[in-house]
């Protein structure tokens, strides 16, 4: 910090009032946007463990945050052990007003030495679709396609990664499964 910048000398080490009213405008714009907590960088977790993509595919990474903000909704559960993330993949395509598909498995590998698991996407089939006539004027336009019809689901654990190994041409998005706080009784027959 400089003499001319601060008013003080060049030896002061305490920052000025407009650098300390800088930096705490700063730490408050995500506050202020809405964003809270959960937009706020969290630090990278260590991926030295974790294999490098193949030429034939990339490595998409999901890092859930530790501690996310109570629901609105008091039926769910806050305990992440009742959390489930599910893993959706797919590819943009064109569609019409048919529907389209494509079929496909994610599997669960233990890495050997480390046991970190990570999933690949293997045995990806070709994209069909329903062959209706579309009514007029229904053009085409661009979406998102996710590959089978099971949601492919995975224990949230805030300490580790989600490592996916996919083919390049396909996508991978994710959300969050809470479950209800209320446990019903099954009917013994």
């Amino acid at each position: 910090m400089s003499a001319v910048c601060s008013g003080r000398s060049a030896t002061s080490t305490r920052p000025s009032r407009h650098r300390v009213a800088v930096l705490l405008a700063a730490a408050l714009v995500p506050l202020q946007l809405g964003l809270g907590a959960a937009a706020q960088a969290i630090p990278r977790l260590d991926l030295k463990p974790y294999p490098a993509a193949s030429a034939q595919e990339r490595r998409w990474v999901i890092q859930l945050p530790g501690v996310l903000p109570p629901s609105a909704d008091s039926a769910l559960s806050a305990h992440p052990s009742d959390w489930r993330v599910e893993l959706i993949i797919g590819r943009e395509l064109e569609v019409d007003c048919n529907t389209q598909r494509f079929s496909g498995k994610v599997r669960s590998e233990t890495l050997p030495g480390l046991g970190y698991r990570i999933y690949r996407v293997r045995d990806v089939g070709p994209v069909i679709s329903t062959r209706m006539a579309c009514p007029p004027g229904s053009g085409k336009r661009k979406a998102f396609v996710p590959m089978g019809s099971k949601p492919f689901v995975v224990p949230y654990n805030a300490s580790l990664p989600i490592v996916i190994y996919a083919p390049k041409d396909l996508d991978v998005r994710w959300r969050l499964w809470k479950a209800e706080r209320l446990q019903r009784p099954a009917n013994a027959l």
